[in-house]
């Protein structure tokens, strides 16, 4: 069977992966060409944490992003498995409280063991929750070594393509909103930051009740600071508002981050339907696949296998709208 899928973000490029492993024929087309600063995924966190979105995120979320690290990391993603961490000031106590009764597969941590966990933050926070099962990866090395893979296939990524054979998929994000009416943006900022001085292992969510951050580790000193979530499907500009928290809650949680060096400044929406979760749809003759609002990576490969699921054995898999 033949396919052309539309859009080499995370979502297109996983479809087109699963599709391809199970011995179809794959089309691969992006007027954008290779996945670079255009997608939205090259700016995500790269954070594979079900039990930690699970705070708000639907059941089905967490569910399914359990099995994303496995996925990743046989399709060549560089997995940290490592865990990942929760902390709060000591004004925003209450904070870590909620968002354990909110959340499950954690402990808490203090004290020597919180020391042997991120030496950096001993003696600056008293307590901390863990969640030692979940991981992390590098987005932008993850679509390479799917791009990757696929070109060792054969499937190479065209900017156009003469017709389309087969059956299409549309995994354009936001711009899939010329025939999803539903499909809404929501804007993030985030900054990549170069601090030597400090060394964490693992994301560490800081908790706050108006502007909640993430730090994840990219290596050598170079961290994602992340992320607004913003009602606007503006891809344009950071907001100095914006950058002025973003970095003023990093100091908050180590003082070394004042010192830090902006290496890029990125911005970009996020394709999301009105509950957040993401769909396939039938539209058109096309089935598209979007939604994937801030669980690119931890959700992709969870759409994937359902739409080839569908696609190749005529499954109705449980995100088939």
């Amino acid at each position: 069977m033949s396919f052309t899928v539309i859009g080499a973000g995370v979502a297109g490029l996983c479809i087109a992966t699963e599709l391809v492993k199970r011995g179809a024929e794959v089309r691969l087309i992006d007027r954008a060409g290779e996945p670079g600063p255009h997608a939205c995924s090259w700016w995500a966190g790269g954070m594979l944490a079900p039990y930690c979105e699970g705070e708000t995120a639907p059941g089905i979320v967490v569910r399914h992003g359990l099995a994303a690290a496995d996925w990743w990391e046989v399709h060549g993603a560089a997995v940290a498995r490592g865990g990942s961490l929760a902390i709060a000031l000591g004004r925003d106590r209450q904070e870590l409280d909620r968002f354990a009764r909110r959340t499950h597969e954690n402990r808490f941590v203090a004290g020597e063991e919180l020391a042997e966990i991120e030496p950096d933050l001993a003696g600056r926070f008293e307590r901390a929750l863990f969640f030692p099962s979940e991981a992390h990866l590098a987005p932008r090395q993850a679509l390479s070594a799917l791009s990757a893979g696929l070109r060792a296939k054969g499937v190479a990524i065209t900017q156009e393509g003469v017709g389309s054979p087969g059956q299409v998929i549309d995994a354009r994000g936001l711009s899939a909103r010329d025939t999803l009416n539903d499909l809404r943006g929501v804007k993030g900022e985030m900054l990549l930051l170069s601090c030597p001085e400090i060394t964490l292992s693992r994301p560490v969510r800081l908790l706050h009740p108006r502007i909640p951050i993430y730090l994840v580790p990219r290596g050598d000193g170079i961290y994602m600071l992340g992320a607004t979530q913003i009602e606007s499907s503006d891809r344009s500009r950071a907001t100095a508002r914006s950058v002025l928290e973003l970095l003023s809650a990093a100091y908050a949680l180590h003082p070394a981050f004042g010192e830090a060096e902006i290496l890029e400044i990125g911005v970009d929406a996020r394709p999301a339907f009105p509950d957040n979760v993401p769909r396939l749809r039938r539209v058109g003759g096309r089935l598209h696949a979007n939604g994937l609002f801030r669980h690119g990576f931890l959700m992709a490969p969870a759409l994937a296998r359902m739409a080839a699921d569908h696609l190749l054995m005529g499954a109705t898999p449980e995100l088939l709208q």
